[in-house]
C-alpha cells in the first residue's frame, strides 16, 4: 500500500511492506503543477504496483470536512480517474502534529524537520492505516 500526505507544495509518501504490516518512508515529491505531479506519482504506482492508495483526509477535530478536505477529495478523485488506482481516503487529524513531535523529540533542527515532516506524516498515516486493518481481524495482533 502506498500513502500520500498531500500538501501545497509537497506530497509525503509512505509505502506498507508486502505483509502489510509496517510503513516506511519515501522521497519527498515537490510538487511543481499538476501533471508533473501526476506523472511522477504514475512511475511510482508503475514501479510498487500498490493494491490501495491512502490519501490524507485533513478533517477538523470536529470531524467537519474542511477546504483542505476537500482538495484531498479531489486530489483523490483524480488519482482515481487518471491513473486508475483504487484510492481511499483516510483521516489524518493529528498525523502532522504527531510528525513535528517526533522530529522535536529527537533533536531534529527546524530545517531538516520542515523536510522531514511530510515523510513522517505519510507514515504515520499509513502505519495507523496498517494498525487499524489488524485490529480488525481477529488473531492478527501486533
Amino acid at each position: 500500500m502506498l500513502a500520500l500526505d498531500v500538501g501545497s507544495r509537497r506530497i509525503g509518501i509512505a509505502i506498507s511492506d508486502p505483509l502489510g504490516i509496517t510503513a516506511q518512508g519515501l522521497p519527498t515529491l515537490e510538487r511543481t503543477n499538476k501533471q508533473v505531479d501526476l506523472a511522477a506519482l504514475r512511475r511510482l504506482i508503475d514501479d510498487h504496483r500498490p493494491v490501495l492508495v491512502l490519501v490524507g483526509y485533513p478533517l477538523h477535530m470536529s470531524g467537519r470536512a474542511g477546504t483542505q478536505a476537500e482538495r484531498a477529495a479531489a486530489f483523490a478523485h483524480t488519482l482515481r480517474s487518471r491513473l486508475g488506482c483504487e484510492v481511499l481516503l483516510w483521516d489524518e487529524r493529528l498525523t502532522t502534529l504527531e510528525a513535528q513531535r517526533v522530529l522535536r523529540e529527537s533533536g531534529v533542527g527546524r530545517e531538516k524537520r520542515a523536510a522531514a515532516v511530510d515523510r513522517l506524516s505519510a507514515v504515520l498515516l499509513l502505519q495507523n492505516y496498517l494498525d487499524s486493518r489488524r485490529a480488525e481481524q481477529p488473531g492478527l495482533s501486533g
